[in-house]
């Protein structure tokens, strides 16, 4: 095996040092520091002993389980589809383009599309129903935050579902089963790491949400990112805005342990 110079690992360890080590020391730091600068451990007491952030952590676990459900349902078909198709590296570029897009663009695109006088109540009222308040509901939330999304979960899965080895589709036929078994016992099986790096891709960043929240919720849907925005740029306390994000870290690194890939130990 070729041996790498050291020396080009320097920027490497530099970035990791100056952008996430650095980064997460700062934030331990300021959780154990309250809004007179003085050391303290009450931040922790406060978030682990008041039922508002309990319930805060509790729906932004139920909210990116909810994204990352729907992303799934959507994406993995969706993946599926585009293996079978003949120009399937030029459709999954048109997938991923919205990615592209700025966020806050996009944001306020959909607050055109779900708004009173939007598209979607435009088409409804074809139909005989009135205007509808989509726009700040849990539903324009969750519909929104999936679109974007969506391509975080297709691509992994996508990747997956290429590198199946088609002789080994082809055993599972020759062995005489169908295709709704072999999808289900050769073809899923094979590609959950790609649905786990999804879940990662998706789970994670949606439990730490907070333009959504804003712009699509209307601030009625809140969550730890909301109150990570509002303790560092509405009460300036820091100490209780670095606590939560500790504990989003943290959370972090659990789900990623959780959804990581097993590997066993060949005998």
């Amino acid at each position: 095996m070729k041996k790498i110079n050291p020396l080009l690992t320097i920027p490497y360890y530099l970035w990791i040092g100056l952008f996430v080590i650095a980064p997460v020391l700062l934030i331990v730091y300021y959780s154990f520091i309250d809004i007179h600068g003085n050391f303290t451990l009450s931040n922790y007491g406060n978030y682990f002993g008041s039922g508002k952030y309990l319930m805060m952590t509790f729906n932004s676990f139920l909210y990116a389980f909810i994204i990352t459900f729907f992303t799934v349902l959507v994406s993995y078909p969706m993946a599926y589809f585009l293996t079978k198709l003949k120009h399937k590296e030029l459709w999954l570029l048109l997938v991923i383009l919205p990615t592209w897009v700025n966020l806050l663009l996009k944001a306020y695109a959909f607050i055109g599309i779900f708004g009173i006088d939007g598209s979607v109540n435009h088409f409804l009222s074809f139909f005989g129903i009135g205007p509808k308040q989509i726009l700040f509901t849990d539903f324009s939330f969750i519909v929104v935050a999936t679109y974007i999304q969506i391509p975080f979960m297709i691509m992994p899965i996508f990747n997956a579902l290429e590198e199946i080895n088609p002789s080994v589709l082809r055993a599972s036929r020759d062995l005489g089963a169908n295709e709704w078994q072999t999808f289900f016992k050769v073809v899923m099986p094979l590609s959950m790491n790609g649905v786990k790096s999804g879940i990662q891709a998706v789970f994670i960043p949606s439990l730490s949400l907070f333009m959504l929240t804003r712009l699509i919720g209307g601030n009625r849907v809140i969550t730890l990112g909301t109150a990570i925005e509002e303790h560092f740029l509405v009460t300036q306390n820091w100490g209780m805005g670095s606590t939560i994000g500790v504990v989003l870290i943290v959370i972090m690194f659990i789900v990623m342990v959780i959804t990581g890939e097993k590997r066993g130990i060949n005998r």
